[in-house]
């Protein structure tokens, strides 16, 4: 009878401790934080990271028909990881393209200077410059703990795709890489897959340092092994076979460098920068995407669509571009 009761008295315990634990570990879980409607489609919501500790906030764009279930495209900002002024939707004509398509998108509107991966270590430069806790996880929150928010919120098909610009051209290449089950197909513009050589290197530590960030927290020692294994260049190989579409210009003004374009607005000093810094940048990411084109070729692979620009600079008109020339083949990917 002794044994009984000790052994009831530790179930009832156990059942008190576990009803006790069962709201932390809960809380701990990613989860919907808040939704407001906003204009049109969109839908501003917030999702709690348990990996960086705090609320991660982003834009929805929700499918012409919500009553049926639809699949995701994530689509990534550049450098300024949607905190500034550059933004899909504020630059771009995505919300009035993608209006009429039974798709959802998915835009993080944080993750300036990050590259959209998991850091080694806290960042005190970025966190005093963005206001957060320099806690750099986002591999972890894109392909682990953001899906299944979205999955459930919005009610998809859960099948995925991923396009990104720039810094994020980057990073959804290294991103596929690392999770090759989560997404059907993948769009890269104006990124550059050669983040281990020392002229890549030398562009990621600039891009950081524009956020008063230190480039070695994220893979540590410049030409050690984390920058390597982050190289989809280097890891060619371990592509996922999935359609992808990976764009570059030349670095030449073309049809969107004049103070006509839309995108340009008639500011001189923005088609300047355009021009000199941004006709820079394309040149490099031309020379990185070439070299990578030769890669896979190498491999191979007959199911990636390059597609080099004779003209274009780094910027948005071409941007815009490419996301409506690889849309067919991410729908027919992902079965919108």
């Amino acid at each position: 009878m002794r044994g009984i009761a000790y052994l009831m008295a530790v179930v009832s315990a156990s059942a008190m401790l576990l009803a006790i634990a069962a709201p932390t570990a809960a809380a701990s879980e990613a989860r919907l934080v808040s939704e407001t409607p906003g204009p049109g489609q969109l839908v501003e919501i917030s999702v709690y990271s348990p990996a960086m500790e705090r609320d991660i906030r982003l834009q929805v764009l929700r499918p012409k028909n919500t009553q049926v279930p639809a699949p995701t495209l994530y689509l990534l900002n550049g450098a300024g990881g949607g905190e500034d002024a550059a933004t899909w939707l504020a630059r771009t004509d995505a919300a009035e393209f993608f209006a009429d398509k039974q798709v959802n998108i998915v835009i993080p509107m944080e993750g300036a200077f990050s590259y959209y991966t998991d850091w080694q270590q806290v960042d005190e430069g970025l966190a005093a410059k963005l206001g957060n806790n320099g806690k750099y996880m986002w591999s972890t929150f894109l392909t682990k703990e953001l899906p299944p928010v979205i999955d459930s919120a919005f009610a998809t098909t859960g099948v995925n795709a991923l396009a990104g610009i720039s810094m994020a051209g980057t990073s959804v290449l290294d991103l596929a890489i690392e999770s090759p089950e989560l997404y059907r197909g993948v769009a890269a513009y104006s990124g550059c897959a050669m983040t281990s050589d020392p002229i890549g290197q030398a562009f990621i530590t600039l891009v950081i340092s524009l956020g008063k960030g230190n480039a070695k927290n994220m893979w540590g020692p410049t030409g050690g092994d984390g920058w390597r294994a982050h190289d989809p260049y280097l890891n060619a190989d371990r592509l996922p076979n999935i359609p992808m579409y990976i764009s570059s210009g030349s670095g030449l003004p073309g049809r969107h460098d004049t103070l006509a374009d839309p995108t340009v607005g008639a500011d001189g000093r923005m088609l300047a920068n355009q021009v000199l810094l941004g006709g820079g940048i394309e040149s490099a990411t031309n020379y990185c995407t070439t070299k990578l084109a030769e890669r896979t070729r190498e491999l191979g692979r007959t199911d990636i669509t390059y597609n080099f620009h004779a003209e274009g600079t780094h910027s948005w008109g071409y941007w815009q571009d490419d996301l409506h020339r690889s849309w067919p083949m991410l729908a027919a990917a992902i079965g919108s």
